[in-house]
């Protein structure tokens, strides 16, 4: 994205100690941007600071306190061009009937309230940028059904409805809001959805080749850098062989 900014453009990007989080701040740090990598687990990201020279901060976006003092810390030390929402994740993969009331709470305060909160937080140091971007890393669960999915994919409806709905409320501004939605991605994704299990988690990319971290961080980075006139309102992007939430070609290819 070309802009008048004398000095390079700096993103926060939330849940970024691991998996697609963590590669697109190394994505972006590539690519020349300034960094605030910000996540919960603090040891991760040290470790991914000390390798790509980004910035970390400690924080939880399910805490109100946490978000106030990563915003303020931000618009205190250079402001912000672009927030990544990243941060969220599935728990569980039972039947309405048999669901964790507590387990669609968290998805729900994750990776609904979390993006919300966040992006309050953020607006306006965004709007003090001139050109600013919100991008929600949303999923394709966001898009469709699948049986043992109802809580994730109830909550990544929402947060779809979320990055859509501020996309009209802010028309007219120069700020854009794009929305990722990937497929498939190996990740620690299904080894978090499935508590450890890791048979369970490997059978879910067994014959056939998944996305990785690296080619959704790609498709950010891609989206960011458009010029400042052209919004990605939406970027579906799955494994070859996925052609839907529910059909997948395992063909060992």
């Amino acid at each position: 994205m070309s802009t008048a900014l004398s000095r390079p453009r700096r993103a926060v990007v939330t849940g970024a100690s691991s998996g697609i989080g963590a590669a697109t701040v190394r994505r972006l740090r590539a690519d020349g941007w300034e960094v605030v990598a910000t996540a919960r687990r603090a040891d991760l990201l040290d470790e991914l600071a000390l390798e790509t020279g980004a910035e970390a901060f400690v924080a939880d976006v399910t805490v109100d306190e946490d978000v106030a003092r990563l915003a303020a810390h931000v618009e205190a030390t250079g402001g912000l061009d672009a927030l990544v929402n990243n941060a969220g994740g599935a728990f569980g993969l039972d039947p309405v009937e048999s669901s964790d009331i507590d387990q669609w709470r968290r998805m729900y305060e994750l990776n609904v309230l979390g993006t919300l909160r966040v992006t309050q937080a953020f607006l306006p140091a965004l709007r003090a940028s001139g050109e600013g971007d919100v991008l929600v890393l949303t999923s394709t669960a966001a898009h469709g059904p699948y049986e043992g999915g109802a809580g994730y994919t109830g909550a990544k409806h929402a947060e779809r409805m979320l990055a859509t709905t501020l996309r009209w409320e802010l028309a007219g501004e120069p700020l854009r809001v794009i929305e990722i939605a990937p497929g498939a991605v190996a990740t620690d994704f299904s080894l978090v959805r499935f508590d450890g299990d890791e048979a369970r988690a490997a059978a879910v990319y067994e014959g056939y080749q998944p996305l990785v971290a690296d080619d959704v961080a790609d498709t950010i980075a891609w989206a960011l850098s458009r010029p400042p006139h052209v919004n990605i309102d939406l970027l579906v992007v799955r494994p070859r062989a996925q052609a839907s939430n529910t059909k997948t070609a395992r063909t060992g290819v």
